[in-house]
């Protein structure tokens, strides 16, 4: 595994979309450790591929207390979303910011693991927050599209 570097927020590569992964081999298996590590190494619950500066449809997500439970999807598709809920968000790409943001409460995903084997699973609250802010890097949105309320970290909630 290795760390790979973080895209921020003014690399125009943010803003691009992400193209289907083709085809699962070493490689990709490989990404998706560098991904872990750096998103683990960054304290960060999320990642797309784009943000460590590749154009494939990957994320993965860890919002395990000891980071031990990752969750790896290859080409994700959303079936079905059900609810709405609102709370803050940042973003390793936005480092030093959040923004409130509308999201799903409930998601539904169609995906391939790192096997290629396709899955299906629902995603609910705060997963399905960190499900669909991965899934709008690969389609070249930012959060702070969608936000509102954007804030420094340091600044108190009124």
């Amino acid at each position: 595994m290795a760390l790979r570097k973080l895209r921020t927020i003014g690399d125009d590569i943010l803003h691009k979309k992400s193209k289907p992964v083709a085809e699962i081999d070493d490689k990709t298996r490989q990404l998706i450790d560098d991904m872990l590590e750096t998103m683990y190494h960054a304290n960060g619950v999320g990642l797309a591929a784009v943000q460590v500066g590749v154009l494939r449809r990957i994320l993965v997500i860890d919002m395990s207390e000891n980071q031990d439970s990752p969750i790896e999807m290859i080409n994700p598709e959303v079936l079905h979303n059900k609810g709405e809920q609102q709370d803050r968000e940042g973003c390793l790409s936005i480092p030093g910011k959040s923004g409130l943001v509308k999201r799903p409460l409930s998601t539904t995903v169609k995906a391939l693991d790192r096997h290629g084997n396709s899955f299906e699973c629902t995603l609910q609250d705060r997963l399905a927050v960190a499900f669909n802010h991965e899934l709008d890097h690969l389609d070249g949105v930012l959060y702070t599209e969608k936000a509102t309320d954007i804030r420094d970290n340091d600044e108190e909630d009124e």
